[in-house]
Formats: structure tokens, sequence, C-alpha cells
């Protein structure tokens, strides 16, 4: 088992040097955009954007990446599933472009109440990209190709993050020195549309870099496309393209619906701006939960003949979940502890949302814990179940966000992530323990949770009534308390951060 771990672990590293690295990197990117773009509103038409764009992913994957995983390693043909799951989202994501690229003016006035098609457009064909890349990502992942898979997410971010700073810094400066320099690619008037044009160009970048996994030769020659297999494929995965899309949902509703809720669409793509700024600083947990993603979901595939292995699986995801959690809680209170420094990363016309990030951050903890959680009814094919239990989440988040934001404002979409994905994690936990019993360690979770939720209370009081150096040592002093408590209350804890940490120096 200790082997089992160790390798997830390499695996996670790995991926969460791509993941971790790269949002980092493009969280960098935020207090950039709050200064270079005029208006707050301008920033809250890239949320709402790129809330649609998480969705519209979803729907155009319709579930095929997990349904990759689950195929490759059942069948005795693995290259006609990779061939199939290619040629499927080729189709599906080039007939989508085309498409939206078509009706771009309409869908611009009906979402953001102005003319932005080109925008529309650039994002229509940055989500069709997105979604047939998955499969050759999903296949560098099969084949353990962790450091490629890497090498390739960091090119995109670098691109995407150098065209940014390209267009919206240097540009404007040597524009102001002398227009005719940059006037074969610069455009004063064309601001925010410059952010989607730096993904897109990105992510052409990326499929270039992929193409020798999208034409693998042995995959090429060996595989066919199945129209049975095919079928199969969707049967199994669109219960997930509803799980999925209930999910994102849940994250994205907030930023899809709040426009609709305003009867002054510039006002609300004013408040969707400071909303967005601010949700962005909470990303942190959002950080580790996708890089986690990365390395899990092929590790619950892998194949369990014989109940022994069945038994031993079952503990390992026990224990996985049970570090998760606790490496989130300390995460929690580290960012609490120096939220009034994050707060620079944002100009002040963006410090009212601030009162929303430890509510984004319990939300993002508990999707973490429900992806965790949603093994049961993968491995045991209860996908539809999955899927009504983050229909029911999503319901629940929906409603508070209809009801609360023409009364609280975007307070109450924070309010709404917290409550919707704490109730997936609670309705999956007890159909999860009847279907596919876990032997999770609720004592030792809930005994962590306590002590991380005092030491927050302590880190509030500390932010709302300390001045100066105090406040900082006061707060250091609680996130270290907090993990020495792990590293001797939870001995597998610490002896597995030993084993890293070894691990780690030896390479």
């Amino acid at each position: 088992m200790a082997s089992s771990i160790s390798t997830l672990v390499k695996d996670t590293a790995w991926y969460g040097l791509s993941t971790i690295l790269g949002r980092l990197l493009n969280w960098l990117l935020v207090p950039f955009y709050v200064r270079v773009l005029q208006t707050t509103g301008e920033y809250g038409i890239v949320t709402n954007l790129y809330a649609w764009t998480a969705l519209l992913l979803v729907v155009l994957t319709y579930g095929m990446e997990t349904g990759f995983f689950r195929f490759m390693n059942g069948s005795d043909t693995p290259s006609s599933v990779y061939k199939t799951s290619l040629v499927a989202l080729l189709t599906t994501s080039s007939l989508f472009a085309i498409g939206v690229t078509l009706f771009a003016k309409p869908i611009s006035i009906a979402l953001l109440g102005v003319n932005e098609s080109e925008i529309v457009a650039m994002m229509a064909f940055i989500i069709a990209s997105d979604a047939f890349m998955s499969i050759p990502y999903a296949h560098l992942r099969f084949k353990k190709q962790s450091k490629r898979f890497a090498f390739i997410k960091l090119v995109f971010v670098g691109v995407n993050i150098g065209l940014n700073l390209f267009f919206l810094l240097l540009c404007p400066y040597l524009y102001s020195l002398e227009p005719s320099s940059v006037s074969w690619c610069y455009r004063p008037d064309f601001g925010v549309h410059y952010i989607f044009l730096s993904n897109l160009i990105a992510n052409a970048v990326v499929l270039a870099l992929l193409l020798p996994t999208i034409f693998d030769r042995d995959q090429v020659r060996e595989g066919h496309f199945s129209f049975s297999l095919l079928g199969r494929m969707l049967r199994y995965s669109i219960p997930l393209v509803l799980l999925g899309i209930a999910g994102i949902f849940n994250q994205m509703a907030d930023k899809i619906l709040f426009p609709f809720l305003y009867t002054n669409k510039e006002e609300a793509m004013a408040q969707l701006g400071i909303y967005g700024a601010c949700f962005k600083i909470a990303v942190v947990m959002v950080l580790f939960t996708q890089a986690f993603r990365y390395a899990f979901e092929p590790f619950f595939f892998e194949k369990t003949d014989s109940s022994n292995r069945d038994e031993e699986k079952r503990k390992k995801l026990a224990l996985v979940t049970q570090y998760f959690w606790l490496f989130m809680l300390l995460i929690f209170l580290a960012v609490m502890a120096f939220v009034d420094l994050l707060k620079y990363f944002v100009v002040p016309e963006y410090y009212a949302g601030l009162a929303i990030i430890p509510w984004v951050m319990w939300g993002e903890m508990m999707m973490g814990i429900a992806l965790n959680l949603s093994t049961w009814y993968k491995l045991t094919n209860h996908t539809a179940t999955g899927a009504i239990i983050s229909l029911v989440g999503c319901a629940v988040g929906v409603g508070l966000i209809l009801w609360g934001v023409p009364l609280f404002g975007f307070m109450a979409c924070a309010w709404a992530i917290a409550i919707g994905n704490t109730l997936i994690v609670v309705l999956s936990y007890i159909l999860g323990q009847k279907h596919y019993p876990i032997p999770y360690n609720l004592s030792n979770a809930l005994r962590g949770t306590l002590v991380a939720t005092v030491g927050y209370l302590l880190i509030a009081y500390s932010n709302a009534h300390a001045v100066g150096g105090w406040k900082w040592l006061f707060n250091l002093s609680v996130v270290v308390a907090f993990l020495v408590f792990l590293l001797y209350s939870e001995k597998p804890f610490r002896f597995a951060l030993v084993r890293v940490a070894k691990k780690v120096l030896r390479r």
C-alpha cells in the first residue's frame, strides 16, 4: 500500500508542478488585469465568459475523458478507444466552433448586453480546442508521461502570460512613444479582447506540441473508429455529463447567472468584476484539488481482480482522502492568516469583495472532498446516482443565488457555493457507504476540523482587532501550531510527509 501511495504522490508532484505553478502564474495576472483594464466591468466580462467556457467545456467533452480511462483499462483494443474518442471530440468541437462563430453577434448581446462578437468567436475556438485536446492530455496521463504533460502545460502558461504582457503592457507603452512601431499588431481600442486573443494563440501553440501524441503511430495504425464502442462509451459517460454540468454549474452559476439578476447590465458586470477578482484570491484551494485529480483518476481505475486488492484499494482511498482533508485545512488557515496581504493583489475598488474569501475557500474544500468521495459511483458504475447528487447540490446553490443576489449581492453567491458543495459531500458520503463502504477515519477528520475551526476563529479575531507586526506573528503562530498538531497527532500523516520529503531530497 505504501508503494501505491508513493506513486500517487510522485504523479501528483509532476502534475502539480504544471497545474499549481501554471494556475499560480495565471493567478498573478489578476493584479495585472485589475490595473490595466479601465473598469471593474471589463474584468466582469472576463469573469463571465470564462465561467461560460468552463461550463461549455464539460458539455463538449461529454464525459469522454473519464470514459477514456475507464475503457482504456478494460479494453483489449485500447488503440480503438483512443481513436474513437479522438475522432468523436474532433467532430463535435469543430461543429461547435463553426456554429457559435456564425451566431457570435446575437450570442454576445444576449450574454453581455453589447456587441462583442469578436470575443465570442475567439472563445468558441478556445473552448473547441480545449475540448479536443482533453483526449491527447488524457493519453499522456494514461501512459504516465507526467513530465511531458507538465512541460506542455507550462508552455501554454508561458505563451499566454507572455502575450498578455506584450499586448497589454509593452504595446501600449511603445504606442505612446511611436504609434507606427506597433500598428501592425496593436489596436488601442481592442483592450480586453487581447486577453482572449492571447489564450487563443497559446492554445494553437499547445495543439502543435500535442501533434505527436495526437498522431501516435501505434494508436493511429492499430486503432479503428467504432460506432459500437462509441455507443458503449457514451452510455457510461453521458451520466457523467449531467454530473459534470451539475458540478461545474454549481461552481460557475454565480458568475453565469449574476448578470441576469440585475436590470442594469453595466452595473452587473461591474459587481461581477469585483466578485471575480476576489474569488481568484481563494483559488489556492482549486490549485491543490486540480493537481490531485490528475493523478487520482487513473489510480482508482486500475484493475482490482481479487477481493484483497479491492479491500486494499478502499483503505488507500480512505487514507488519501484523510491526507487531502488535513492539507486543505492547513492551506485554509495559512491563506486566512495572511489575507490582509493578499488583498493588495487587487486595487481598492475591489476590496468590497474580500468578505467572500472564507466562504469560497470552504466551498472549494468541499468540492475537493466530493471528488474523492465520488470514487464509489465511478467504480460501481452508479454514475447516474452521482449525477443526481450533484444536481441536488446544484439546485440548492442556484436557488440560493436566485433568492439571495437581489437581497445581498455577490455575498449570496459565496454562501451558495459553500452550502451547495457541503450538501454534495454529505449525500455522497451517506450513499457511498451504502453501496461501496470505505473505512474513512471520521474521528480524525472531525478532530482536525475542530482544531482548525478554533484556529480560524483566533485568526479572524486577530485580523479584526490586532495591528502591525503582532497580528502577523500571532496568525503565523496559529498556523504553525496547527501544523505541529497534525504532525504529532496524526502518525500516518507524519510518516507520509517524511517519506515524501526524503524522496524529493533524493531527486
